[in-house]
């Protein structure tokens, strides 16, 4: 049985039209009390509504202090029916709340089903595909019955474009869920307990002498909430539900966060073409308006985009509007529109217009003041000193194409050396706040980093905050943990070297002692070659950062002392696999040895090598990389380069593994075979002497190598084989005097004279 004194406003997440007629309804009523779906933990946050500093999009927090990461958001935006709700009920001091079942319920029974599962051996059952789907979107059957594909066209076209507001179309949204609820049943236990805690929200507001009580809620439950008769039914199944303990606090939200596409449940596909109808409500032409903006913004990238364009896609919207029946274009005729006119049919710039402007950039703002643990509040306050906000971030954005590096700091000026030191912090923490890109991003005064926002860094901030009250407190404690754990070199190198980007000083000593302590007893030469690298860039630049190398030199000899001693043996007998993954540890140390300026441990190096390429048993492969090395840090003369290649192509050895051999010497760069004809003729000579059926044996081991050279020196390459390896050798180049003169005229412009 209905009671008159509730007033059932059902109405989609995000939806412009529904905010409108929401408003419209509440100014009508005059309610005396407003209940709200969401979380009741969250009535505290409410004094922060009407604060010029929270500007949506936001979210409301919910988590467990103790576990966090068993946390809820509530996204609102400016056009979120919710948010104008909470708005109109606070400006009116209406007395105003949420009502739903408590997140600190939800989140225990969300734990206690984990549990069940984990015990049982496998998961429990899963929903019925229709009631999943009917869950998700309850709306989509009655979208399909008017014909629509997916409901969120069908709601646009019937409420969110709507440009006069209907109070009454919220009697016709209950009777349409109504219909629907008799028909499909949703036996979903969580549901049912939400509803019912509905239930008991609105007794309560009853017992409390209330007599125009708005309830606003998704238009799913309106039907549930008509009937509180059974009192004593609702009370008995809500009684005894497990607890935890939960904290509530405002955070930026974006709109992207915001759409179907990141994985939020009530997202909706088109925020910012949301945001662009809430503001120019009764203003001007829709179409023109929008398609003003999106003429505007490929300006702004330097595509061309005219006045003349822009009436032209108008005018084809409308008329796409007038021959599928709608009053006025929704966004399917103006994108068609854009994409065709403004764009020039090319899906490149309209995925500009998608990401800048249909689902939008904006980026919320919360008060100082709000609530938040401490670890997360040391984060706002260093990501404002040092500029990298979410606005920073957008406006660095604007002017960049997607995913591109979007910081460049210099780690000679102490504010960029600052914000290096903070990215790497989050980064050792498991908050990838930056990422750090490009060749220059080791190894230099110069870091590239692109730098974006997520919303759940706010979780993993809470999360990490068991770790420490500041950011580099938090980020030392962790490493410190890390140490204990890790039980292999590379990883604690790793950690080394993470510990000192980010200057955690009290940190290093501990990661220093653990580091010589394993390497001390590591046996395995991979795990050793593996650590060398992270080591020695500490070595090579830590007087850009003002470290003290020489707490890592010691380290770094008795590492490469062992690396030379004992990778003789690890290279023995290896077969395929095995060599492939030592040819990477080998250029991975080769490279990280050339970085140092430390002559004695380059010399045992190349001594090694040598002592590699001498080995009779060695894998061809590793045979052929250690002459390659061995050439190019000019440890011989050219002439034995050209003997051991001669040697590794001879007749004697097997022709796989001569292809091997040949692999080892030339990955990387075949920019040798262009420069040093001997070598070329060499392997000429060897594959024109293969005979037919070893020809095609060790065809696709010598097709591999040679793909993973450039283009340009593949070019070269066919043009060498194309007229003739002779033209290219020394003292045979032939002299064509037809080329040369063409060549004339340009010289003497660039030198000065006369034609």
């Amino acid at each position: 049985m209905s009671d008159s004194r509730i007033h059932l406003f059902g109405i989609r997440h995000h939806g412009v039209g529904s905010a409108r007629s929401l408003v419209a309804a509440l100014e009508a009523l005059q309610p005396d009390a407003l209940l709200i779906e969401g979380a009741p933990e969250g009535d505290e946050l409410l004094a922060y509504v009407l604060s010029p500093a929270l500007q949506p999009p936001v979210a409301m927090l919910i988590y467990a202090p103790e576990q966090p990461k068993r946390a809820v958001f509530y996204p609102f935006a400016e056009f979120s029916p919710e948010w104008q709700a909470l708005r109109y009920g606070l400006r009116h001091g209406i007395p105003t709340r949420f009502m739903d079942l408590p997140q600190a319920v939800q989140l225990a029974l969300a734990e206690a089903a984990e549990s069940a599962e984990a015990a049982e051996g496998a998961p429990q059952a899963d929903l019925a595909p229709e009631l999943l789907r009917l869950r998700a979107d309850p709306l989509l059957e009655l979208a399909r019955l008017a014909g629509y594909e997916d409901s969120e066209r069908w709601w646009n076209d019937l409420v969110e474009q709507r440009r006069a507001t209907d109070p009454d179309i919220f009697a016709g949204i209950l009777e349409a869920m109504r219909a629907l609820r008799e028909q499909v049943t949703l036996s979903d236990p969580i549901e049912a307990l939400r509803e019912a805690s509905m239930r008991q929200s609105l007794r309560a507001a009853l017992k409390e002498g209330y007599q125009r009580i708005a309830v606003v809620c998704g238009a799913w439950h309106t039907p549930a909430l008509t009937d509180l008769s059974n009192a004593k039914s609702d009370a008995a199944l809500l009684k005894g539900l497990p607890k935890l303990k939960v904290s509530a606090t405002w955070t930026p939200w974006t709109y992207g966060r915001l759409t179907m596409a990141s994985g939020y449940g009530a997202g909706i596909r088109a925020p910012g073409w949301y945001d662009f109808l809430w503001r120019t409500e009764g203003v001007g032409d829709i179409a023109l308006g929008w398609l003003t903006r999106a003429a505007g913004l490929l300006r702004q990238h330097k595509l061309d985009a005219s006045t003349a364009q822009v009436i032209d896609a108008a005018r084809m919207a409308e008329a796409l509007a007038v021959l599928r029946e709608r009053a006025i274009p929704s966004l399917e005729e103006l994108n068609e529109a854009t994409q065709a006119v403004l764009c020039m049919g090319s899906e490149v710039p309209m995925r500009l217009i998608w990401r800048d402007l249909i689902v939008g950039g904006v980026l919320g703002d919360v008060p100082e003041d709000v609530p938040a643990v401490p670890l997360l509040q040391d984060f706002q306050r260093q990501q404002k000193r040092l500029r990298l906000t979410e606005k920073d971030l957008a406006k660095r954005d604007a002017t960049r194409p997607p995913n591109a590096p979007n910081l460049e700091l210099d780690l000679r000026e102490a504010l960029d050396l600052e914000r290096s030191q903070f990215l790497h912090r989050l980064n050792m923490l498991d908050i990838p706040f930056g990422k750090l890109m490009g060749a220059l991003s080791k190894g230099s005064f110069k870091e590239v980093w692109r730098v974006a926002w997520q919303p759940d860094f706010t979780v993993a901030l809470i999360e990490a905050s068991q770790w420490g009250t500041t950011l580099q407190a938090a980020a030392t404690a962790y490493a410190r943990d890390a140490a204990e754990s890790a039980s292999d070199l590379p990883t604690l190198s790793e950690l080394l070297e993470a510990a000192l980007l980010g200057a955690l000083d009290e940190a290093i000593p501990h990661l220093l002692r653990a580091v010589r302590d394993i390497a001390a007893l590591a046996s395995d030469v991979t795990h050793l070659m593996g650590a060398l690298p992270p080591l020695v860039r500490i070595v090579r630049y830590g007087d850009v950062r003002g470290t003290d190398a020489a707490l890592v030199q010691a380290v770094v000899h008795s590492l490469v002392a062992r690396i030379c001693i004992g990778l003789p043996n690890a290279c023995a007998s290896l077969d395929d696999d095995a060599a492939a993954a030592m040819l990477g540890y080998i250029n991975s140390a080769h490279a990280a040895l050339n970085l140092l300026a430390d002559e004695s441990l380059r010399a045992d190096w190349r001594a090694t090598l040598l002592h590699l390429a001498d080995l009779p048993s060695l894998h061809g492969l590793l045979g052929g990389r250690c002459a390659r090395l061995l050439h190019d840090g000019a440890a011989w003369q050219a002439a034995e380069t050209t003997r051991r290649l001669s040697l590794a192509l001879s007749a004697a050895n097997p022709p796989e593994r001569a292809a091997a051999w040949l692999q080892g010497f030339l990955s990387g760069s075949g920019e040798i075979l262009l420069h040093d004809l001997n070598l070329w003729q060499a392997i000429d000579v060897w594959l024109c002497g293969l005979p037919a059926e070893t020809f095609q044996t060790v065809l696709p081991l010598v097709r591999r190598t040679f793909a993973t050279f450039s283009a340009p020196e593949r070019q070269r390459m066919a043009e060498r084989v194309l007229h003739g390896a002779a033209r290219y050798g020394a003292g045979t180049v032939t002299f064509v005097e037809a080329f040369a003169l063409q060549v004339i005229p340009t010289l003497t412009r660039l030198l000065g004279g006369s034609t």
